[in-house]
């Protein structure tokens, strides 16, 4: 047996629970799970909003671990292998015009950690080879974790931009996603500019690594008086900031929205006229969250978390207490190793 928290069923909470070990089926490997980010994904994964979900289901989608068990037909990995799983939870089908086109996340058939099977609220976890990504030895599982989903929905987005050394980049919504994509934009060598809702937190972004630090009221003419932002990456929903920050943009400049809003604004004069796009992007497979891996152990780009044991997960998953944390909440499911 072991410990878990898990969501008995729509809408009940998550609760403290003990479920027997779960054992690997074929390509599949059992992980004992060291560090779980928490996202508020989770919290709808308790609320009923994903369509298909069975319960009881055990959330978690920004796993750390190490592979206990390994199954049979597992390929490229062993035993003791340092790894993670992310939002993407394997199980592409391979033959899809999205698998096709490389583009494994998109696959209708893919399953999702934490929702469409359990994820990493556990001391031990099952998942399919093909949603393990590999952890550098120098990392430490509660950095790893949020990296798994915040960090390479950022990085990976980010990246497939192409925006050149130099570029002005501005990152709209200063949590979870923003923290991190400051200083992604700051190692790629982008001029990165932060936006928030008030100088709070000017000082703190501008050692993560922003240039500058424009208010929302102010974001607008100040990047138009440097010429435009050639990227802005949108992570907080906020339609009406968002709306406006389309204005200033550069000529040919792109808006990265990170975020899930219902309805948005566009003047689509503007973004014909001035070869402007707006782009969204979704995570990324586990070859990109190897790569983000990489990436922030070479560059020493960390999440700021909170660390919390599995005991305090209904404290952690609370949504006012979620929305104070500083920057991402992390459940420590074994201290014993890095």
């Amino acid at each position: 047996m072991m410990k878990c928290a898990l969501f008995p069923r729509p809408g009940a909470g998550i609760e403290l629970a003990s479920i027997p070990i779960p054992e690997p089926k074929d390509q599949e490997v059992r992980i004992k799970v060291y560090a779980c980010g928490v996202c508020h994904t989770d919290i709808t994964v308790g609320e009923g909003k994903v369509d298909g979900i069975t319960y009881p289901r055990v959330p978690g989608h920004e796993v750390a671990g190490v592979i206990d068990v390994v199954g049979k037909n597992v390929v490229g990995f062993k035993k003791g292998d340092r790894v993670g799983v992310g939002f993407y939870g394997g199980k592409h089908c391979g033959i899809c015009k999205d698998c096709l086109n490389n583009s494994w996340t998109t696959c209708k058939k893919i399953e999702t950690c934490g929702t469409t099977y359990d994820g990493g609220f556990a001391e031990y976890m099952v998942a399919p080879q093909d949603a393990l990504a590999k952890i550098p030895e120098d990392l430490d599982f509660k950095y790893a974790g949020p990296l798994m989903c915040a960090g390479v929905t950022v990085y990976n987005s980010m990246r497939n931009m192409k925006m050149m050394p130099g570029s002005l980049i501005a990152i709209h919504g200063l949590g979870g996603l923003g923290h991190l994509a400051v200083q992604y934009g700051n190692k790629m060598g982008m001029e990165v500019a932060a936006i928030g809702l008030d100088r709070t937190n000017e000082e703190l972004y501008k050692k993560l690594g922003a240039h500058h630090y424009f208010t929302n009221d102010e974001a607008v003419e100040k990047l138009t008086a440097l010429g435009g932002a050639n990227l802005i990456v949108a992570t907080a929903p906020h339609p009406p900031s968002i709306e406006k920050l389309q204005k200033a943009l550069a000529n040919e400049g792109k808006l990265l929205v990170l975020t899930l809003i219902d309805s948005m604004t566009i003047d689509t004069m503007d973004l014909v006229l001035k070869k402007k796009s707006i782009v969204g992007f979704l995570t990324g497979d586990p070859r990109d969250m190897e790569d983000t891996l990489k990436f922030s152990a070479l560059t020493n780009v960390k999440p700021m978390i909170e660390e919390y044991p599995l005991e305090k997960v209904k404290l952690c998953m609370d949504k006012d207490h979620m929305a104070k944390a500083k920057f991402r909440n992390v459940l420590i499911i074994d201290k014993e190793k890095k």
